[in-house]
């Protein structure tokens, strides 16, 4: 039995109401009788009745009660008033009947009656605690009586009652209390009980469900507990379907149907069937069935009468509302009491008289198990011809068991029983003609044994075993699995024989964490669930991509395989850098040929794998292909004087063409000539005799790309050239030249002869860039076939000429030439930075290709404040550790790699150090000598060094505070004098820079004001600007007027005010219309929005505002401003932007943040100006979003002219918008509140004709019923005086109602003057369309219809929630936030305003004779913009709301708004507050004697400790002593001979290039003129050959330097400094002693040394330099490759704590303890548990010392709110309503 309690004071009003209806009035003469008496069971034991007064004149009450089983009467008097008694006297397991009569002198009225059945058993099994205190607690009610005079049916004709209850959204939770009020009564006029009437009932929305059946309930009382507990469904609306279900499930023998007894069936609905009910009620009436139909609301009568059992009359109720079906109770009870009786007449013909006889004796349980326990009893007297034992669950969960023994038995063993389950066991003595009263027992059984030993194993990535140890006497397991990150998975189920333990789950997701829950199953019954996790394996990735067979064009993939149950692979390729991806799906194979390729491209490849599950990661590399195949083996033949011929090799088989070019090796014109790429050979003609010629081959393909260009020399002979007779041995001569293995440095030169005599060979070779320069030559041996040539410029081209020599010399005519190109010098590659420090970072990179001398490392602060700084490492180190770095600094980073022949291009990249400083340094406690300041410490400060110093005088103070600490306070400070604190915080040696805030301390006292002078206004009236020529608005200023503005202060305010309105353009109704209130300690209006209708006088009135003075209560004012000036009678219009712009100087002292929010959501757009001690945080909450176009900020008044533009401009912009701003659904967007400019809020609905006002979706949201005929409108020019945007959105919450009409009719439309439809929406009943029209630009008139399924569910009587956006080319539908249709249109023409906008227009009305459809209205707004439909969340709509993702209902107790909770236990003190609220001024004080100094306090406890730091290998240690100096090192061998180069003329100084070669020895060069020193560079390129000059001797030292400005006198240095110039002096000296340990260090190079300058001790500091200008952005990154969809993370970690909010009222309670654990119960459908009450407020306690400061303790779980349930609407307005559900 559920616990019971007292209901709370205060009754709704709706409730009142249907009472007053229902309880009939007392005859003349008669005393009236009591009503509606109510029992509340005290947790101390104690028992309160209460009842209500009755209707009339009366002296007292006579209260009579007894126990009911044989107990004493007892009666008692209770004075006039009183209507409530408290009984200490009475045992709460009994039963009792209670009496009470109203008397007036010798006259008693009726008694008002009722039982209370006691029944301990239940209240045990609810777990009722002891709540403690006052003895008035109630828990719950137990029972309720409507009055004395209520029809009670007693009629001995028993019946099966079946009630169908319709369930819907529409009804409601408050709506369906009164249902179930309704069906207390309607139960309580039957003679309810398992042997005499038998009530069922069923639930139904989109599907139906059994609540109880006939036979689940043996007795009236528990009928009426389970009508208490009836939980609320909620869903469609489809009473067809739950008539049929009641037909085939409830009117059953099973389910507790008589035969022979009559049977009813009772509907009640609140509205029109989305389904057929003609057949199924047909099929129940014939059935046997009567059926009787109650509509409530919007039912449709129609519906009913089809359903309900003639006669109609009586059979067929409807009522208006919920309130009042108490009315018809006594009506219908009285027509179905008759109905029984002539039934039962009917079914009858015999009437046996039963024949009573004794019950069984003793009832006793044993033998107890899981599933079963026995029954034994002593006989009953008399002829028993068998014992009737009926059992059921205590929890009325359960359905009514029952079974038969023989009479000369005595005990039954009852099986199949629920485990844990408590058990009510009736046991009747069976005669020959009638039943014994019963035998009364109940037994527990047993829990059920659970599963042990839970493993998950062999877990794969689709699939993981699950193995357990067996159960002994089960049926069989349950196993429940299901993806533990993954809201939108459902539960998956495996039901398994008792034979098995282990089983295979698969089709799991990869990588994805699972909780498998296991049950052992007994019959129906589970056992305790065991659960346990695990995560499966990512699905398995290629391996080990490989790259290979790389050409111009093609390029060939290779991977190992992922696993055995791959689908195939998917291969996407791209550019490096490029952004077009191509993809490439290849079967179960491990390599692939990627095709049509651009040649020397770098391209990055991925092989993704795909499984039927999904795709792998990306396994993923980068290739490049190679340049364009030059031709082959270019040689040369047939040589003549005027002509030879040139062949070679094809290098592919895709070359479309050939280019040839030679010309004379001297100079000469130049011939070219194109061959067909299938051609091999060509003969040159035409040439001169005995001329050397270069010819050029390349080869052009078939994408239009031509290679690279082959050469070979060859030189025609002579015409008079004769051979010699056969006696001259032949020559052949050289041929297949080939250049290869290139290098940076090198090149290999290789060739072929047949000749046998030749001697030697002479290679020369020469640079083909600038000049040329002079060409080498080397000697190679005869045998000889290849020399490598070297040392040779990188990234050079070279030609080559190898001639043969003979014995009779070196023959030209048999040289072969060619051309061959040294590599670049390669960068080292991957710049990485790591181990981000105060003072140091790391920097790695990856090692260039080839072989070099090392690498230099360049860095220098990104702002250029220091200069650059060198290191230079060796080939073996790729990362370096910089130190002695500025803190909170960005460095720019660049790393070279240094050749032989000179450097690479550089590495670049950035690294910044951290932060060495406090956050959240911030002033408070400000007085007018002293203040203090506070911060977050630093945990890894070991000092903190802070100053103050006035601006205004220079007056300094400066100390140092531990690293722990938190906060420092100055004293002896200046009044009203600006101070800057500045805060240092130190680390060992290091010290950060200053974080600084400035503040000022607050003016010694003074006297208040005087009256200000007047001032003259000025001569002229300012000229508005032209941002304003367009605005239209209400703007309303709000000064603050309190006594810390000072008079001079206020004429600012003055001033600023009449420059800014003197901005705007036209002041009145056609324009801005503007209103002034000061305020303090309240608010005053200056004048009103409606006062001024042009500019002079306006300006007129703002010189002659006074100064106010007081306090500041900026709350109060901004109330103000919205109840007194926004308002129509002060001239606020309807349509038009409402601006407030609040200026003030101080914190508020009292709450603004609530009126600003409500202002907000209405609408209103709020700018905040601070200035002086105003809380920009408070401005920041007041203000409109975004804050940086509302919120504005000034040190005083005196800098407001700053902000002024920006504010005029931004107010201006405010003023002139198309769409207003309007808060919807916590967003804040741009658009039109259509509902308040209809009139359809709750305010002034009551004013519009033809509309009222009712509960919408949920009873906290108001929705207007539009009768029929409303005609609801407003003139298009108030609506949207500049006409409809050109992109918006429709959002229309509407319910069509059973009375619409079939025709079509206009949702909503715009007509113009002449009652021509413009633009609107059209829905068809009749046809299900929906259609949207307008005209297009060019003024024709379009629609669009819509009639997708989507589109229909809007007809079927229900809330929907209507998207219509219009763009320029597109008309889209969205139906509850699910896209119901998408069609093309034209851009639309702006609309005429001379027209109306009107509401449900039918569209066949014509002119005058307009007539409207009938419907619901709940929301309508239109939002400029498209995008609205796919952000909102629907969150009007009960089966769509999501409380995580959707704001508070209105005027619902919200747990974020008014709502208070019960009060917590006292916390630990606070820190500082933020700064309090500016007082009030007061007199000023006597000075006091000086104080004698304080003692020094004891320290502080020692600090927590610091986080680990970094690793120790990576740190530089303290520099160590100066070591001896060393012995001057021998001379290095001499580098090697380089190219000479050829003089040149001296040129202009240019940048640094790149180190050229060692030179030759060369004659002495002319002397240049002196050039600029530059940066330490690479050796440059080679000078004219000449011998090494003479060392010279040192030169003498350079001029003095002009004598610098003496600079500001620098701070004391502290010995931190002192040590950090010492370490920077020695840093030098132990760099290269630090080599000597490269495996300590992290791998700094024994080659390591600095050329960074020593920088000597530091002077006085100097002026702080200008800041200097931002860096240039970098160049975008490449785009990385798509990768696969990645699973749905893990909820992320809790954030931080939010500030401390205000402190709350007393809470109405303390939390009670919780109570054990109950027995789980059986497997099935879950419902809301009813609300618990509410506990007692605590005594207050004495304050208690004050704690020091606790840990933050761990965040408590989520409240829980049922905010539908604690405010809703009615028709006769808005009314709480008790929440007992």
């Amino acid at each position: 039995m559920e616990a019971v309690r007292l209901r709370r004071e205060g009754w709704c009003l709706l409730v009142f109401m249907a009472l007053l209806v229902c309880v009939p009035s007392p005859a003349q003469g008669q005393v009236p009788a009591p009503r509606r008496l109510r029992f509340k069971l005290l947790s101390s034991g104690g028992l309160v009745v209460t009842w209500k007064e009755p209707k009339g004149d009366y002296d007292g009450y006579r209260f009579v009660y007894d126990n009911v089983q044989g107990g004493e009467e007892k009666a008692l008097f209770v004075p006039k008033g009183e209507t409530k008694i408290l009984l200490k006297d009475i045992n709460p397991v009994k039963k009792y009947v209670f009496k009470v009569f109203a008397v007036s002198g010798q006259k008693q009225s009726k008694a008002l009656q009722g039982k209370y059945p006691g029944k301990e058993r239940e209240l045990e099994s609810e777990g009722v605690q002891p709540q403690g205190g006052r003895e008035s607690d109630p828990v719950e009610d137990l029972n309720e009586i409507s009055g004395a005079d209520q029809f009670v049916c007693t009629s001995t004709s028993i019946a099966d009652i079946v009630i169908l209850v319709d369930g819907s959204w529409s009804i409601g939770r408050l709506n369906f209390r009164l249902v179930r009020n309704f069906l207390e009564s309607l139960v309580t006029a039957f003679d309810v009980d398992i042997n005499k009437t038998r009530i069922g009932l069923a639930q139904y929305s989109g599907d139906p469900r059994i609540e109880w059946h006939l036979n689940a309930f043996p007795s009236k009382e528990t009928v009426m507990d389970a009508v208490k507990n009836l939980p609320y469904k909620g869903g469609n609306t489809l009473t067809g379907l739950a008539l049929t279900y009641i037909l085939e499930h409830s009117f059953k023998t099973e389910s507790g149907a008589r035969p022979g007894v009559p049977k009813i069936g009772i509907l009640i609905t609140d509205g029109k069937s989305q389904d057929d009910v003609i057949p199924p009620a047909l099929s129940l009436r014939e059935a046997g069935i009567e059926l009787f139909a109650i509509g409530v609301k919007n039912a449709d009568e129609n519906e009913l009468q089809s359903i309900a059992s003639p006669p109609i009359e009586t059979h067929v109720y409807n009522v208006a509302d919920f309130n009042i079906m108490s009315s018809i109770v006594e009506g219908l009870t009285r027509i179905v009491c008759e109905r029984v009786e002539e039934q039962d007449k009917e079914i009858k013909k015999d009437v046996v008289t039963p024949e009573p006889q004794g019950p069984p004796r003793d009832l006793v349980t044993s033998e107890v198990s899981p599933r079963s326990f026995r029954v034994s009893w002593s006989a009953a007297p008399g002829s028993v011809q068998k014992y009737r034992v009926v059992y059921h669950t205590t929890s009325g969960t359960g359905h009514l068991e029952e079974t038969t023994v023989d009479g000369s038995e005595s005990s039954v063993l009852l099986t199949n029983l629920n485990a844990l389950t408590e058990y009510a066991i009736a046991v009747f003595a069976v005669y020959a003609s009638a039943s014994s009263e019963a035998l009364h027992g109940s037994q527990t059984t047993l829990a059920l044994p659970a599963v042990s030993q839970v493993e998950l194993y062999d877990v794969g990535h689709s699939t993981m075993r699950v193995r357990w140890s067996s159960v002994e006497g089960v049926s069989g397991y349950m196993v429940l699995y299901t993806p533990l990150s993954l809201e939108d998975v459902d539960e998956t189920e495996l039901r398994l024989p008792e034979s098995v333990t282990d089983v295979h789950l698969i089709s799991l997701r990869p990588d994805t964490e699972y909780t498998v829950t296991l049950y052992a199953l007994y019959g129906d019954e589970a056992s305790d669930p065991v659960t346990s996790q695990e995560t499966t394996l990512p699905l398995p990735s290629p391996r080990n991509l490989r790259v290979f067979d790389v050409k111009h064009n093609s390029a060939k993939l290779s991977w190992d395989p992922a696993a055995e149950d791959v689908n195939g692979y998917r291969v996407g390729y791209v550019i490096t850098g490029g952004i077009q991806t191509n993809e490439v799906k290849a079967g179960p194979v491990t390599s692939l040929v990627l095709k049509d390729l651009a040649s020397s491209t770098e391209y990055t490849a991925a092989v993704f794998a795909v499984y039927d599950e999904g795709q792998s990661e990306a396994l993923s590399g980068s290739f490049v292909t190679l340049a364009l195949p030059e031709p082959l083996h270019p040689v040369t033949s047939d040589v003549s004087a005027g002509s030879f011929r040139i062949s070679w090799t094809h290098p592919t088989d895709d070359v479309l063409l050939y280019k040839l070019a030679w010309e004379p090796l001297d100079g000469g014109d130049n011939k070219e000539v194109v061959v067909p790429g299938d051609k091999d050979t060509f003969l040159l003609t035409d040439l001169t005799e005995r001329t050397e010629y270069e010819v050029f081959l390349s080869a052009i393909y078939k994408d239009g790309a031509e290679s690279n260009p082959v050469s070979v020399l060859e030189t025609t002979l002579d015409r008079s050239t004769t051979v010699a007779p056969t006696t001259t041995v032949p020559r052949f001569g050289l041929r297949n030249i080939a250049v290869d293995e290139e290098t940076t440095s090198s090149l290999r030169v290789s060739w072929e002869t047949d000749d046998s005599g030749t001697e030697q060979f002479k290679v020369s070779y020469r640079s083909l860039g600038g000049d040329g320069g002079r060409a080498e030559t080397t000697m190679v041996p005869g045998t000889q076939r290849s020399v490598v040539l070297q040392p040779l410029l990188s990234d050079t081209e070279y030609r080559l000429t190898v001639s043969p020599i003979y014995m009779d010399g070196e023959d030209h005519h048999l040289s072969i030439s060619s051309r061959g190109k040294t590599l670049p010098l390669a960068s080292p590659r991957d710049l990485r930075v790591s181990e981000e420090w105060y003072d140091r970072l790391r920097v790695s990179w990856d090692p260039a290709p080839f072989p070099t001398q090392g690498y230099r490392i360049v860095y220098q602060p990104s702002s250029g404040v220091e200069g650059p700084l060198e290191m230079f490492v060796g080939d073996d180190v790729n990362t370096l550790l910089l130190l002695s770095l500025l803190t909170d600094t960005e460095y720019s980073i660049k790393v070279t790699a240094s050749y032989t022949t000179g450097v690479s291009e550089p590495l670049e990249g950035t690294g910044k150090t951290l932060h060495l400083g406090v956050k959240g340094l911030s002033t408070y406690q400000v007085r007018s000598t002293s203040m203090c300041v506070q911060w977050q410490p630093l945990d890894q400060a070991s000092l903190y060094r802070v100053t103050i110093e006035s601006l205004l005088n220079g007056q300094r103070q400066e100390v140092s505070v531990a690293g722990s600490a938190s906060r420092q306070c100055f004293h002896d400070l200046s009044p009203n004098s600006q101070y800057k604190i500045s805060h240092y915080s130190q680390l060992q040696a290091l010290e950060g820079p200053a974080v600084t805030t400035t503040d000022t301390t607050l003016p010694a006292p003074t006297q208040p004001p005087t009256t200000p002078p007047t001032t003259t206004p000025p001569p002229t009236i300012p000229p508005a600007k032209e941002v304003c020529k367009a605005a239209k608005a209400d703007l309303v200023f709000l000064v603050d007027g309190s006594w810390s503005i000072g008079d001079d202060n206020f004429q600012k305010i003055t001033r600023f005010l009449y420059s800014t309105v003197g901005s705007l353009d036209m002041i009145g109704l056609e324009g801005t219309q503007v209103a002034i209130a000061q305020f303090s300690d309240d608010a005053r209006t200056e004048f009103n929005l409606n006062a001024h209708s042009d500019k002079e006088s306006l300006l007129d009135a703002i010189q002659r505002i006074s100064y106010k003075g007081g306090n500041t209560k900026t709350g109060r004012a901004m109330k103000h401003v919205k109840d007194a000036i926004f308002t129509e009678h002060a001239g606020v219009r309807r349509g038009i932007p409402k601006v407030l712009v609040v200026l003030t100087d101080g914190r508020s002292q009292d709450d603004v943040n609530k009126v600003s929010k409500e202002m907000q959501l209405e609408g209103y757009i709020i700018f905040a100006i601070g200035f002086a001690d105003a809380d920009y945080g408070e401005l920041v909450n007041m203000a409109s979003k975004p804050s940086e176009r509302h919120v504005f900020f000034v040190d005083d008044l005196d800098a407001v002219k700053k902000i002024e533009e920006q504010l005029i401009t931004f107010v201006c912009e405010a003023a002139t918008a198309t769409c207003p701003s309007l808060l919807m659904s916590g967003n804040t967007l741009a658009g039109f509140r259509m509902m308040e400019m209809f009139g359809l809020v709750e305010k002034s609905y009551s004013s519009v004709e033809g509309v009222s006002m009712e509960p919408g979706t949920f009873n906290s949201f108001p929705c207007y019923r539009l009768h029929k005929d409303a005609l609801v409108s407003q003139p298009t020019r108030y609506l949207h005086p500049e006409g409809l945007p050109s992109d918006y959105t429709l959002t229309i919450l509407f319910r069509l109602l059973p009375d619409t009409p079939q025709e079509p009719f206009a949702l909503w439309e715009i007509l113009n003057n002449n009652s021509e439809p413009l633009v609107g929406v059209i829905l068809d009943n009749g046809g299900k369309t929906l259609t949207f029209f307008n005209h297009d630009y060019k003024g024709d008139f379009q629609a669009v219809t819509f009639d997708s399924p989507d589109i229909k569910k809007i007809f079927h009587g229900s809330f929907h929630k209507l998207h219509v956006a219009i763009s320029k080319t597109v008309a889209k539908v969205v139906i509850d936030c699910k896209v119901a249709g998408e069609k093309p249109i034209n851009a639309a023409g702006n609309i005429t305003t001379d027209g109306v906008e009107m509401l449900g227009r039918m569209v066949r009305s014509r002119g005058r004779r307009d007539n409207s459809a009938p419907f619901q209205l709940q929301m309508f707004d239109i939002v400029c913009s498209t995008s609205w439909p796919s952000r909102d969340k629907c969150c009007e709509l009960p089966g769509l709301r999501k409380e995580e993702d959707c704001p508070a209902m209105p005027h619902a107790c919200t747990c974020s708004q008014d709502s208070k909770g019960p009060p917590g236990p006292s916390g630990p003190p606070g820190g500082p507050g933020i700064r309090g609220m500016r007082g009030s001024q007061g007199e000023p004080g006597s000075t006091g004697p000086h104080g004698p100094p304080g003692e020094m306090g004891p320290p502080g406890p020692q600090g927590p400790p610091g986080p680990q730091g970094p690793s120790g290998m990576s740190i530089q240690g303290p520099p160590g002593a100066a070591g001896e100096r060393g012995e001057k090192g021998e001379m290095g061998p001499a580098g090697p001979q380089g190219v000479p180069g050829s003089p040149g003329v001296p040129g202009r100084d240019g940048p640094p290039g790149q180190r050229g070669l060692p030179g030759k020895e060369g004659p002495q060069g002319r002397q240049g003129t002196s050039g600029p020193i530059g940066t330490p560079g690479a050796p440059g390129a080679p000078g004219s050959s000449g011998p090494p000059g003479p060392l010279g001797d040192a030169g003498p030292p350079g001029p003095q330097g002009v004598k610098g400005e003496r600079g500001e006198r620098g701070d004391i240095q502290s010995q931190a400094v002192v040590r950090s110039i010492a370490r920077q002096v020695c840093e030098q000296l132990i760099q290269s002693h630090l080599s000597r340990y490269n495996s300590i260090l992290n791998q700094i190079p024994s080659q390591s040394v600095s050329v960074r300058p020593v920088p000597g001790p530091p002077g006085e500091p100097g002026r702080p330099g200008p800041r200097g200008p931002p860096g240039e952005q970098g160049a975008s990154g490449r785009p990385g490759f798509p990768g696969s969809n990645g699973q749905s993370g893990r909820p992320g970690e809790r954030g931080l704590p939010g500030e401390k909010g205000e402190r709350g009222l007393t809470g109405v309670g303390m939390q009670g303890a919780r109570g054990p654990p109950g027995p789980p119960g059986a497997p099935g459908e879950g419902r809301t548990g009813s609300q618990g009450p509410p506990g007692r407020p605590g005594t207050q306690g004495s304050p208690g010392r004050p704690g020091t400061p606790g840990s933050t303790g761990p965040s408590g779980p989520p409240g829980y709110c049922d905010q539908s349930a604690c405010m809703g609407y009615n028709v006769r307005g808005q009314q709480q309503y008790e929440n007992d559900y």
